[in-house]
Formats: structure tokens, sequence, C-alpha cells
């Protein structure tokens, strides 16, 4: 029988949480919801003491994102955004990074808003471009954080290239795997040193979870993470650390689905009158389509397409039946956005124009349902 360092991802997945509670053997790791900790002696722990400095269900979920991603160390947040506003208190003022223009809009906002006031200043570029995210190093940078996929437009960037340019430039690698996972993609392979997630989406995968994920890929870089963590008390508390393990017991076999899934919608939106353009790594037209079978297992679940008008895309989303005209992603259920109007509607006009993020752009996150039913919901809405 092999160890579970051997075993595959899936295998490893499945196993969250099975074996950790030798006390009673309980294959469903047990929720602590104990703020508190009584401790044998002075001077004695049983290693937990204040839930917001550790908890038994929240250590269990962190040991497994370590593992799963490769990384020494991992921190679960309330949030996504948590998780960044958290990474982002690791830099300084005057510090510079460098970051993907096609990502979040919650990321620019955080970014534009809060820490550019506090001296932290960011440069947006085409992080698919390696030459321009090099030109753009100055001598106050400190980090890159890259969005691959990106996001609305799913781009992809090179991630060998820019863990090269990382190290030559001993910049802080940063890569957000929220659209892939560690199932198809793991950026510490590449040279990342930190990896990040919106937990909400793909690992929570069931629409009902807020959290955010970072693995450090060193432990003496994990300690600072934790350090900040305990000091701000983003924390993700234990009832939701429970349920985030529970939806990692099922992630592989909802990635192949939604994988699948996305493509063949892809492939028919490809070929409709009313759209000029499909944004998905799967379509072998995709200008990153062979770089993402280099360095991906799967394409993703996430695409973007363009319609005719802005008329049009408002009737899609208002004539929607099984798709949700709904923010956020990667769940179960088909869910569609505008991007321009909700996920990226505090990135300014003339950057989202300049980006190609109109209101003729429409995101789409390929659920689990059956492929023939979400593209005849797509058919009855165009048409």
């Amino acid at each position: 029988m092999s160890t579970s360092s051997n075993w595959k991802t899936a295998s490893r997945l499945t196993q969250v949480g099975v074996g950790k509670d030798e006390g009673t053997g309980a294959i469903s790791y047990p929720i602590y919801p104990s703020a508190t900790y009584r401790h044998p002696a002075v001077g004695e722990s049983t290693g937990f003491d204040y839930t917001r400095s550790g908890n038994p269900t929240r250590q269990v979920l962190e040991d497994t994102l370590a593992d799963l991603e490769g990384g020494a160390r991992a921190c679960v947040f309330s949030s996504g955004m948590a998780a960044l506003t958290t990474l982002f208190l690791h830099f300084r003022a005057g510090d510079h990074l460098i970051v993907s223009q096609d990502l979040y809009g919650g990321t620019y906002r955080v970014l534009a808003e809060i820490f550019d006031k506090l001296g932290l200043r960011a440069s947006y570029v085409d992080t698919t471009d390696t030459a321009a995210v090099t030109a753009a190093i100055e001598p106050d940078s400190r980090a890159l954080l890259v969005e691959t996929p990106g996001n609305p437009l799913l781009g992809v960037a090179d991630l060998a290239a820019l863990g090269e340019a990382c190290r030559e430039h001993e910049l802080l690698f940063v890569v957000d795997n929220t659209f892939l996972t560690p199932v198809l993609q793991r950026p510490f392979d590449f040279g990342a040193d930190i990896v990040v997630h919106s937990a909400t989406k793909y690992l929570g995968g069931h629409n009902d979870l807020c959290a955010g994920v970072l693995v450090a890929r060193e432990e003496k870089l994990g300690e600072r993470l934790y350090f900040l963590q305990n000091s701000t008390g983003g924390i993700l508390p234990p009832q939701d650390c429970w349920l985030l393990m529970r939806s990692l017991k099922t992630l592989s076999l909802r990635l192949e689905r939604h994988c699948a899934n996305a493509l063949k919608v892809a492939q028919w939106l490809n070929a409709h009158p009313r759209v000029s353009a499909v944004y998905y790594p799967g379509l072998e037209d995709h200008p990153g389509h062979a770089l993402s079978q280099r360095q991906a297992s799967g394409f993703g679940g996430m695409l973007s397409f363009r319609v005719d008008s802005r008329t049009t895309a408002r009737q899609v989303l208002k004539r929607l039946k099984l798709i949700s005209f709904a923010e956020s992603l990667g769940g179960v259920e088909s869910l569609m956005t505008l991007p321009a109007v909700q996920t990226h509607g505090d990135i300014p006009e003339p950057e989202r124009r300049r980006l190609g993020i109109c209101e003729s752009l429409l995101r789409l996150s390929v659920g689990i349902e059956d492929a023939d039913d979400i593209i005849a919901d797509l058919e009855q809405a165009l048409d």
C-alpha cells in the first residue's frame, strides 16, 4: 500500500481529514468551534490557545492545502480579498508591485483605493507578454502578481518565463491559481513563491462558502504570512473550514466535468453568428492554447464571449433560465455575469475600454449540468 505522499491528487483530495482524528477514528474530521483552550499547566500547551491563532479544524485544512499545492505552509482566510489584503501588508510604503492587467476588479480596487494611499504602488501589465513584465520592473519593484488564466479575458501567462524573470530580478512571484486549482496547475513547479486562491470559487465549488487561501513555498515566508494573519485576524471560522474540506473531496471529479462542459460550450459559441469572439484557452485558435497545454493539465471551466451589441448582452442575461445571472464563479451551477458593470466595475472606464472589457462582453462560469442543457439555454437566450 502506497503512503499518502505517493497518492495521486484525486486520492489525496478524497482522503481530506481521514485518519486525522485518532481519538475517535472519525472519517469526517470534526468541527472544533471552541474560541479558547485549556492549558495543562503554566508553560505547557496542547498546541492551541486561541482560535484566531490556531484551530484544529483549520489546521487540518491548511495542512491539506499546503500539501496539494506542494508548499510549506498555507493560511486560510474569511475571503479571497482578506487573503490578498494580508499579502499586501507584507510590503511597505514605497514598494512597487507589477500586477496582471487582466485581473479581478476587487484586486484592482483594494490596491488603487486603499494601498495606494498607504504608499504601495502598482503597475498593471499584460503578463502574457514576458518582455512587457521585465520592462515594467523598477528599482523599488518587490513582487509580481499574476492571474493566469486572466479574468475576464482568459489570457495565459508563461509561468516558467515569469518565474525565471522574478529570480533574476529578486521579485516575489505570486500566482493566483483560482481558475485552475492545484488539480490542473501547479505554480510552485514554475518558481512561484506564493499561491493565492479565492476558495469561494472552485475549491469550495457550491456557491455556499466565502474563503481565501495563501500558500507559501518556503517555511520562512509561510511564517511571515501566518504572523500577518494572526495579527490582523482575517481567519476562516471552523464551520467554514469543515465545509471547505468537504468540498475538496469532490474537486477532481467536479473539474473533469467543468472542463468537458466548457470546451463543448466554447466550441458551440464560437460558431454562433451573434458571437464575435470567444475567450477560452481550450480552443485551438486561442493564443495561449499551446502554452496552456504545456503548463496545465486542463483548460478549466471559465470562458468569456463577446456578442454583437450591448443590447444583445442584456437580452441574453434577461432571458437565461438554466444559467443564473449572478456574480462569482466556480460553483457546480452555471453563472453568467457582465464584467464591465459587475466584477470589474471598479476599474476606471478608460482602462476597461482599453482592455476590451465593454458591455458586450459576457463571462460564463460553466457548471456541471448537462452540457446540452447549457447550450440550449444559451441558444434560446441569444436567439
